[in-house]
């Protein structure tokens, strides 16, 4: 294998007017082999064009180009010479900034929008046909083009839908080529790309493999690390990459925190430890966990909590690890004492794209809720973080994991959340709670994958309705037990998702098998809310 690429490669830069669909585009764009960055709209154009991109793009977002304070365009971003495309509000602004117009026209496009390619031989829509549907989302409309720049589709409410400049590179649509609602939005971002942009698509999973593994051994050099390994496939790909890169410098930490499945500390005792050798600590904090969620209802406290026990059970474990690993390190730890002198200078972390973008990372994105690993991590960490999957979104995790070897039952396992079954319990969670939860959500599986559907859905989350009870009749008598929501999704990357349409007779037998076997529950009932406006886990 030649030696690793720099991910110091040249970018395209998705520039971020506020909406989440910025994350979209910069996965699609790497869809198309081509590296991403995403970069705030606020952003000096000069620091942009310091990062020397390949191609910009700007993203849409919730403002209209009208209102006050509404996110701006540097005229230099788009006069720079760099090949630009503009989508949605990104369109809008680059229209104003190059002197054309947009105006409130009282016609507005939301959903699925028919549109017509036209005008002269365009680069956008090679290949393409001159009827097609797409994904709109605006209220103002351009009316007039900037100068040069060719008119090349319509639809009913855009009189300007996309405009083409090919002499200084420069195009716009005003719809969202990259979700999948817009039927050609793919091959329009790739054309953009190829032969708009002149990029040579280069960005691999062999790539990316080996420049995060060289990423990460600059970042760690010699230094002692932990790694917090739940045995998912984000914080096994992110440890496998990481031992390659460092070798017996990693020490993973496996906390069973009481809020696992069935069966998972097994598997990450077994499967993993096998296929990779790692050097693996078990912490047994089950008692810890529960006594500090004790009483504690709220979603968000529950999320803050495990975060906070997450981090204080690993700076235990790092000092173990030196006492473990260092010659004189008992000593040296006992004298320490504290974790105001750590150990372990870096905590590798299995932290996601849609992670960060969740927690409110994402430029004027929302804090949708915390996740346990970002949001939810406490103020007086003393730790550096090693996230070497932090810009990667799930399916490309998955590439780079088969990619070094990652054991394939773990690379497609489906998503479980670091809070675990702590924030599937709607209300208190108790060791009892777990218990029923934990066996309702074996069955759930066990159904799942007997039926051969593990590939067809993301995931299945269980819920259980703790703090609500139904009336039901078992053994022709009355109970009084908990209803529990299965929760099936699909999706590509957990920005969005729809909910999966199981078999019927699939979903009986889960449904008759937890209210036999489970006997606090005496009801299952089926979650059909897409995302948005429902996330994906109820807390």
């Amino acid at each position: 294998m030649t030696s690793a690429p720099s991910l110091d490669v040249r970018p395209v830069l998705v520039v971020d007017f506020g909406a989440q669909y910025a994350q979209l585009i910069a996965r699609r764009v790497r869809e198309a082999d081509c590296y991403s960055e995403i970069v705030p709209h606020t952003m000096p154009a000069e620091q942009m064009l310091a990062k020397d991109p390949l191609a910009i793009i700007l993203s849409g977002g919730p403002a209209s180009v009208y209102a006050d304070g509404a996110p701006g365009l540097e005229e230099g971003v788009v006069t720079a010479g760099v090949p630009v495309l503009g989508i949605c509000y990104g369109f809008q602004a680059m229209v104003r900034a190059l002197g054309g117009t947009v105006e409130r026209t009282g016609s507005r496009e939301y959903g699925q929008t028919d549109v017509t390619v036209s005008g002269p031989p365009s680069t956008l829509f090679t290949g393409q046909p001159e009827q097609q549907v797409v994904w709109m989302s605006h209220g103002d409309a351009v009316t007039e083009a900037p100068d040069g720049c060719a008119v090349s589709a319509r639809t009913p409410g855009a009189p300007v839908a996309a405009f083409e400049d090919d002499e200084r590179r420069l195009y716009g649509v005003q719809w969202h080529p990259e979700v999948l609602h817009s039927a050609h939005g793919q091959e329009v971002l790739v054309n953009f790309l190829t032969k708009g942009a002149g990029i040579t698509p280069s960005w691999t999973s062999e790539n990316v493999a080996e420049g995060l593994i060289e990423q990460a051994r600059a970042q760690i050099g010699q230094d002692r690390v932990i790694c917090g390994l739940s045995g998912g496939v984000d914080s096994s790909v992110a440890a496998a990459l990481v031992q390659r890169a460092v070798g017996d410098q990693l020490t993973c930490v496996f906390v069973d925190h009481g809020l696992l499945r069935e069966g998972e500390a097994e598997q990450v005792e077994t499967d993993f430890v096998e296929a990779t050798g790692v050097d693996l600590v078990v912490v047994d904090a089950r008692e810890r966990f529960l006594s500090a969620l004790a009483g504690v209802a709220d979603p968000e406290e529950k999320r803050k909590i495990i975060g906070r026990e997450f981090i204080r059970v690993f700076e235990q474990a790092a000092r173990d690890v030196v006492r473990a690993h260092e010659p004189g390190g008992q000593e040296q730890g006992e004298a320490q004492g504290g974790a105001d002198d750590h150990p372990v200078r870096w905590l590798v972390q299995g932290t996601l794209y849609p992670d960060v973008v969740e927690s409110g990372g994402g430029s004027g994105a929302a804090n949708i809720k915390s996740h346990h690993n970002v949001g939810g991590l406490p103020e007086d960490l003393q730790f550096q973080l090693v996230e070497p999957l932090r810009t990667l979104f799930k399916d490309e995790v998955r590439q780079v994991g088969l990619e070094i070897g990652v054991p394939e039952g773990i690379v497609w396992r489906q998503p479980f959340p670091g809070p675990g079954l702590g924030i599937r319990i709607i209300g208190e969670v108790t060791a009892d709670r777990l218990e029923i939860l934990r066996r309702a959500d074996a069955i759930a599986r066990e159904e799942l994958t007997a039926a051969g559907l593990d590939r067809e859905i993301w995931q299945c989350p269980v819920v259980l309705l703790a703090d609500v009870r139904s009336v039901g009749v078992q053994g022709d008598g009355r109970t009084y037990g908990h209803p529990v929501v299965l929760r099936p999704v699909s999706s590509e990357d957990a920005m969005t998702a729809d909910w999966t349409r199981l078999p019927y007779d699939v979903l009986a037998r889960i449904s008759s098998r937890i209210t036999n076997e489970v006997e606090e529950v005496n009801r299952v009932t089926l979650d059909v809310t897409s995302k948005p406006p429902g996330t994906i886990e109820w807390e």
